[in-house]
Parts: structure tokens; sequence; C-alpha cells
């Protein structure tokens, strides 16, 4: 088996098991057990518990991150781009449920810890991609002039709820008409 296929393996396995048990308890033993791979094999790639943590949550967060700016680019107005949005978000976390839960559940990686600088590399060229998406929108007048940060607990903010929600099982899976009324709120919120 070669270090790519060990590597995938041991990741299906912590989401499969962190789904099913928690993090918190999910021993290495039965992590290297449902993975399939040796204790080197494991001890190649990770130190311990939380670096397998870390990688699972930037893994799952890159995935999102890729899809999200995708389907951004393949909008060229502005509203339908909002509400396109707010439909992959759902779309996402219904496809992905057990990453989904898992970037809802456990913590990002610590600064300073395992996956860290891995992860504030990621969000920077996320970031940069909506801000600078958002920038050109605004300066055309199609967005109002907000920070990041409350643009997009504005638009994704109430889906995010849903979905979270959801996938505590305190409501129902997110519906189509869900998904409309709140790509709808997103643009009448956010569209001048």
């Amino acid at each position: 088996m070669d270090d790519s296929t060990g590597l995938d393996r041991i990741l299906r396995a912590a989401l499969t098991l962190f789904a099913r048990d928690g993090t918190a308890a999910t021993t290495l033993t039965a992590l290297r057990r449902e993975a399939g791979v040796s204790v080197g094999s494991f001890y190649h790639h990770f130190h311990d518990k939380e670096e397998v943590a870390a990688a699972l949550f930037t893994a799952s967060l890159r995935l999102y991150q890729r899809g999200f700016v995708a389907e951004l680019r393949r909008h060229p107005d502005p509203g339908d781009a909002l509400a396109a949005m707010v439909a992959f978000h759902l779309d996402w976390c219904g496809r992905e449920p057990e990453r989904a839960r898992f970037l809802f559940t456990e913590r990002r990686p610590r600064p300073g810890g395992p996956g860290a600088a891995a992860l504030a590399e990621q969000n920077r060229w996320f970031f940069g991609e909506i801000t600078a998406w958002w920038e050109i929108q605004r300066h055309h007048g199609a967005l109002p002039p907000l920070d990041l940060t409350t643009a997009l607990v504005l638009w994704l903010g109430p889906a995010q709820e849903l979905c979270r929600l959801w996938l505590a099982g305190q409501a129902d899976a997110p519906s189509a008409g869900q998904a409309a009324a709140l790509g709808d709120a997103a643009r009448r919120v956010l569209l001048p």
C-alpha cells in the first residue's frame, strides 16, 4: 500500500468512527483497525489522534471551500450567486452529513497546534476568493459595503443554523422550499 492510500484509509476510518463514536471516545487501536493499517503505517502519517482530527477537519473544510468557490464562479449575477450559495451550503451538508457534522461539532485545530498552519493557509485562499468576489460586486454597486464577517453571517447564517439543527436531529432535512426561502432572504437582505 502506498503512503497516500494509507493516509486516505486513516482519514476515511476517522470520519466513520468520529461520526459514530465521537472523537474523544475513538481509540487509536480502533482507528488503526478500521483503517486496516499497521502501527508503523499509522505513525508514518500521524503522531496522535489530535493530528488525525486536525487533518480530517482541514480536509473536510477544503472540500466545502473548493466546492463553494467553484459554485460561486458559476453565477455572474450577484443575486443569483447569493441564492445559489445558500442552496450549495444546504446541499453540501446533505451530501456530506458526516463531514458537516464533524465540522459543526469538533473544534478547529488550535493556533500553533497540529494542522493549524495548513488550515490558516487554506482559509487565506478561501476568504481571499470570497473577499475579491464581494469587493468586485460592491465596487459595481451590486452588493453593500459590509465587512466579510457580517456579510457571511447575513448570507449563510440561517442556512448554517438550519443544517446544524438537522444534523443534531432537531429538525427535518432541509427542503427545496426552505432552500428557496433562505436564498430569497439572502437576496433581500444583501442586495441594495
